[in-house]
Order: C-alpha cells, then structure tokens, then sequence
C-alpha cells in the first residue's frame, strides 16, 4: 500500500510540474475557461436552460442540476475528510498565477461541476458529446495548469461528476 501511495504521489507531482509551467497567453485563456466550472456559471446555465431552452432539454436539466447537487455534497464532505493540501502549500516551486484558495484540494469541485453538468446533455443528445466533452477536460486540465490541483484531484473529480450525471440520467431517462 505504501509503494503504491509514493508512485501516486510521485506521478501526481510529475504531471503536475509539467502542466504548471506555461507561458503566460496560455495562463490568461485558462484563468477564463477555469470559471467554466465554477459555482456562477454552471447554476447560470442551468437556470437559463430551464427557463430559456427548449422543452426536450428539461430532463437533463434536472439530471444536470441533481447531479450538480449531489455531487457538490460529496466533495465538500470528501474535501474535509482528505485534507489535501493544494499543491502551491506543499510545493514551493508551484506557480499559481495569483489564486489562493483557503479550501483543501481533493477532489477538484471544479472539475466535479462540469462533468456532473455536461455528463447529463452528452448522454441525452451524442451530437454535443465531442463540443462539450472538450470543454469538460479543458476546464479540467487548467486545474492543474493553475497551480490549483494535483492530477488525480481533477481525475477523481471527473469521474464523480460523470458517475453522478450518469447516475440522475439512468433513473430519468
């Protein structure tokens, strides 16, 4: 077990220094799309699609907005049983571009937010799957990129906002 925490660990640190040192138009396009995924934007898009978007989107929208909710819950608790500290605290040499958070890193709620909102349409309607997809792990890798998350933060994140969004989607339709 301890091996297989140290290669975790050391992979972790490896992808992360890769992904962290980037030149600076880059960093300025991931300070943008990062908010993709944060608390304003997902609930926005929700709210306008169930009162603005067409009537055969409203299931997802609730499978959207369910999964949204569970899984934010999962990761507050989960954030406060970990305690992973953000990789800027443990790492001296992170770059992180002017954000400082307060919370804990594990799992990324970002990333979380996305895939359980996006998760919902890409299995409702395939044509959107490669559009928002893309966006999903674009959002996800400027976790990393920002300095803000280890890899498998953003990872497990992904995976908990897909299961989630899969989940509400096979009990709705």
């Amino acid at each position: 077990m301890e091996k297989s925490k140290v290669w975790i660990t050391k992979f972790d640190e490896t992808i992360f220094y890769l992904l962290n040192q980037q030149p600076k138009l880059l960093i300025q396009i991931c300070k943008w799309i990062t908010h993709l995924g944060g608390a304003t934007i997902s609930i926005s898009m929700l709210i306008i699609l169930w009162f603005l978007g067409p009537l055969e989107l409203q299931l997802p929208v609730i499978a959207a907005s369910l999964s949204l909710t569970v899984s934010h819950l999962i990761v507050m608790v989960t954030k406060k049983m970990v305690c992973r500290p953000r990789p800027y605290l443990s790492n001296p040499q992170a770059a992180t571009y002017g954000i400082i958070l307060k919370d804990h890193s594990f799992p990324s709620g970002h990333s979380t937010a996305i895939f359980a909102v996006f998760t919902p349409f890409i299995l409702y309607d395939s044509f959107l799957a490669p559009f928002l997809l893309v966006i999903a792990i674009m959002v996800a890798l400027t976790r990393v990129i920002l300095g803000i998350h280890y890899p498998t933060d953003v990872v497990v994140g992904c995976l908990l906002g897909g299961i989630t969004g899969f989940g509400f989607c096979s009990f709705l339709f």
